[in-house]
């Protein structure tokens, strides 16, 4: 059987296989079956993708011919279709998004009715029924169709709820802060919701057309947040992914904090104001050493995990921590929010600002970032990495040479035909060496 999943939900290129208007009926028609419920509806948003209409009608079309009506919402980012799937009593939440990918991909994301990201389980279970003859779920939805109708007053439902997660008193007056929107699902909603809270917000990035989203800008892309951060004098730069549920900053400098960083600042922030459940937090495999390191010495856990916000989630739940991230720039507040959400994680990194009282550069220099490279490598097949032989030998070449100093992760993209090869060590000449000989094996061997 095909699998469709990968680590975020199905994505691929637009109207190709598997994101057909076809292939999204079938979905839809899938997921209507799985989370069949009496009375209860599916609810859909997107972002501002042009493929976006065209999925969106179509998975609608197939969750309403099992009976399960359906609310669409609009351009919404992701995590507000969470909220509003957990908070509305919905049977599943779906996002049409390919996050911070390029325009012509696109992406189907699904929340179970609890508002959480699905198991690998139930994905598999719903691929399952996508790919069955004659799925059409019981008897009772074989006979009624479901209605397809606007969900009114999405944006300012999910709004509110943002603005209450914020901390208590949190007040952003005098604080000039350039958003970048990515020209994606938080075009109107962020600018407006740091403005709420007193701040002057410079806006990018709220101009979309369908096919500029993620283009040069969001946080795949800063250099134009920086450059305005610098030369509008701007206290930072925050910038979102195309569907919102990542976030990356920049400083007063210019200069761009990892993922790592802010997570360890938020770590830290949450410790020093008793809200950092049993001293710990996750962090997936690719965060940088130093993060563990110098969280250690501040009495702070990191567990390890898959990469994906998914599994950053299963860790949080089975361990009892409310922080976890990714270096990419998925944070996850779990006392807040069920999911990643990168205009929550803003919020919270801002209230850290106003603790700590230093200027942004600075809120991070108690973390030592070990030298990083990671190089994303276009493939034409996804073997087992141990069954490369060549690759596996290479691996533990490197291994031997970077010792404790560092490691080596070689891993495939969930969503994209790419290898990434990562490599941490203890200076940048012996890691960029290292990753760069471990990259060229895997072009020869299984590159495009």
């Amino acid at each position: 059987m095909e699998k469709l999943f990968g680590t975020d939900g199905i994505r691929g290129i637009a109207n190709r296989h598997p994101l057909t208007p076809e292939m999204a009926g079938r979905i839809g028609k899938a997921v209507g079956t799985f989370f069949h419920a009496n009375g209860r509806a599916a609810i859909i948003g997107k972002d501002t993708r042009l493929s976006g209409d065209m999925l969106e009608a179509a998975m609608a079309a197939g969750i309403a011919s099992t009976g399960m009506p359906v609310h669409c919402c609009g351009i919404l980012p992701t995590p507000g279709i969470s909220y509003l799937t957990l908070s509305g009593k919905m049977a599943c939440g779906i996002v049409i998004s390919a996050s911070h990918n390029p325009f012509q991909d696109n992406g189907i994301k699904i929340f179970g009715p609890d508002g959480y990201k699905l198991s690998d389980d139930q994905e598999r279970r719903i691929e399952a029924l996508v790919f069955r003859e004659g799925a059409s779920g019981s008897k009772r939805a074989a006979e009624k169709i479901g209605s397809i109708g606007f969900r009114p007053g999405a944006v300012q439902q999910y709004t509110q709820f943002l603005q209450e997660c914020a901390p208590a008193g949190l007040k952003l007056d005098g604080l000039r802060i350039a958003i970048d929107c990515s020209n994606g699902a938080t075009y109107r909603i962020a600018p407006q919701l740091f403005a709420s809270l007193g701040a002057e917000v410079i806006p990018l990035g709220i101009q979309p057309n369908g096919e500029n989203i993620n283009a040069d800008c969001g946080s795949e892309h800063t250099e134009n947040l920086a450059e305005t951060v610098t030369q509008a004098k701007a206290h930072m730069g925050i910038a979102f992914d195309g569907d919102g549920d990542r976030m990356v900053v920049v400083d007063e400098r210019g200069g761009e904090l990892s993922g790592d960083q802010v997570l360890s600042v938020a770590a830290r922030y949450l410790q020093e104001i008793g809200r950092l459940a049993n001293d710990t937090i996750v962090a997936t495999v690719m965060s940088n050493i130093g993060l563990k390191k110098s969280l250690g010495q501040q009495g702070i856990s990191v567990l390890d995990c898959r990469v994906g916000d998914r599994y950053v989630m299963e860790q949080m739940r089975r361990s009892g921590a409310v922080l976890g991230g990714e270096n990419s720039g998925h944070m996850i507040f779990h006392h807040l929010h069920r999911t990643g959400d990168g205009m929550i994680a803003a919020i919270q990194f801002l209230a850290a600002y106003r603790h700590y009282r230093l200027v942004t550069s600075k809120l991070a220099d108690f973390m030592t970032i070990f030298p990083q490279v990671l190089i994303n490598v276009p493939v034409r097949e996804k073997p087992d990495i141990d069954s490369i032989r060549s690759l596996r030998t290479g691996i533990s070449k490197m291994e031997a040479r970077l010792g404790k100093d560092g490691r080596v992760l070689v891993r495939y993209s969930g969503t994209q035909p790419m290898c990434r090869v990562m490599v941490e060590g203890p200076d940048a000449r012996t890691t960029e060496d290292c990753c760069r000989q471990l990259a060229d094996i895997v072009k020869t061997t299984i590159g495009e």
